[in-house]
């Protein structure tokens, strides 16, 4: 890992490190992008909605981002530690995706979220994109 990696994440971080992963197309939900590989999403930026809010207020979180993830597996094991910057609610039950506030993307390191991202992008590329990508980029 290079010294970058182990610094606190940062958003523009998630759009750079998503934006640098090959065939990354961005549509957009209103104002908020929507990271895609070969028409899927891997990552987005929410909206504010009812399942996600302040517990102590009810004020909606105005800054959800969503990671696509490989497994439920996968996904429990990130959201079950309540530190954890990671979480789901129940909008998301059955879905293969964690949930990050943008407000705690630097409780993560740069090389984390890398890793985050890069494997939301695995999950949704095609095995032919997949395959060329980690061949380029063997794990460590």
């Amino acid at each position: 890992m290079s010294d970058d990696s182990e610094r606190p994440a940062t958003v523009d971080d998630v759009h750079e490190l998503a934006l640098a992963m090959p065939h990354v197309t961005v549509e957009y939900a209103g104002e908020n992008p929507v990271y895609q590989v070969g028409g899927k999403s891997f990552v987005f930026f929410r909206n504010p909605r009812p399942d996600a809010f302040d517990p102590d207020t009810g004020e909606r979180y105005p800054d959800v981002i969503v990671f696509w993830v490989d497994s439920d597996a996968d996904k429990q094991a990130m959201v079950q530690d309540e530190s954890s910057p990671y979480f789901t609610t129940a909008h998301f039950n059955g879905h293969p995706s964690v949930l990050l506030r943008a407000s705690r993307v630097g409780e993560i390191s740069h090389g984390e979220l890398a890793e985050l991202v890069q494997d939301a992008w695995l999950s949704r590329a095609s095995a032919r994109r997949a395959k060329v990508w980690l061949a380029e980029h063997p794990p460590t």
